[in-house]
């Protein structure tokens, strides 16, 4: 598809889809960035220009739908993991660091849980956060939720804050993460790569600070028994605005578990 390690952009085949793909090139340590649920890989842009690109090589892509991806039939969480394989491959990356915010944070600890030969450290930007909450009640409340959003989701879309799917689609993928959620903490514990949390001090859609301050707390339970895993900064944003205004705190939180590249490594 490139020329090794050459910078590239392009589509990304898998299953019935196709994947918007950037990949900066170079021989520096690769990054490789996992959206929140409905965005889109421009809101990495300015951790990656913290971050330069001489001793870092940055890997973003779109997910189903979202972006300029095309759009499937499957937006399961597993969809996803293979998506992450498949692009991996693509671009000829062996053992980057997983940077993740929001639902891309909950698939960078499975994916480092997976496969710890391929994963050099994690970064969560105020995700994957062991939160056991969810119920029929729940459920019910956050597809209400969608549907009364379906309005504005196509002009959201184009902002990158929302996917190409329905309100019922937005809906399941958000009740699966959460389901997820509830068994994060066997996750995190298996997890061997050093781990990073960017965590943020506000809310979020539909979830005042209270509440949110609720979720950030059941992480502190697997910081007392897991030392590879840490909080390497506590930002005061909120959930949404965390990548645009602590991009710094975020990528300081890469190169703690990142390392300059020397020759020969992928």
């Amino acid at each position: 598809m490139t020329h090794l390690h050459s910078p590239w952009t392009g589509m990304v085949p898998v299953d019935d889809t196709a994947l918007f793909t950037n990949d900066t090139g170079g021989p520096g340590t690769p990054v490789v960035y996992l959206n929140g649920a409905y965005a889109d890989l421009r809101h990495w842009d300015s951790v990656v220009a913290d971050l330069g690109t001489a001793d870092w090589r940055h890997v973003r892509f779109d997910e189903r739908a979202r972006g300029r991806s095309r759009r499937s039939v499957d937006y399961s969480f597993e969809a996803c993991l293979r998506d992450i394989e498949v692009v991996l491959d693509a671009a000829d990356v062996e053992r980057p660091v997983l940077a993740g915010w929001s639902y891309g944070a909950t698939l960078a600890v499975h994916w480092a849980r997976r496969h710890p030969d391929r994963t050099l450290g994690v970064v969560a930007v105020d995700g994957a956060m062991p939160y056991d909450w969810i119920d029929d009640e729940a459920r019910a409340r956050l597809r209400r939720l969608f549907h009364r959003m379906r309005w504005i989701l196509p002009v959201a879309s184009r902002m990158g804050l929302a996917a190409r799917m329905s309100a019922a689609q937005h809906a399941e993928v958000n009740i699966e993460v959460n389901e997820l959620l509830g068994t994060l903490e066997s996750v995190l514990d298996s997890i061997e790569a050093p781990v990073r949390y960017v965590v943020a001090t506000g809310g979020h859609l539909g979830t005042d600070d209270a509440e949110m301050a609720k979720v950030r707390a059941t992480l502190e339970p697997v910081l007392d028994r897991r030392p590879n895993i840490r909080v390497s900064a506590t930002v005061p944003t909120n959930h949404a605005r965390i990548l645009r205004r602590e991009f710094d705190a975020v990528a300081d939180a890469v190169r703690e578990v990142g390392r300059p590249a020397g020759p020969g490594d992928g």
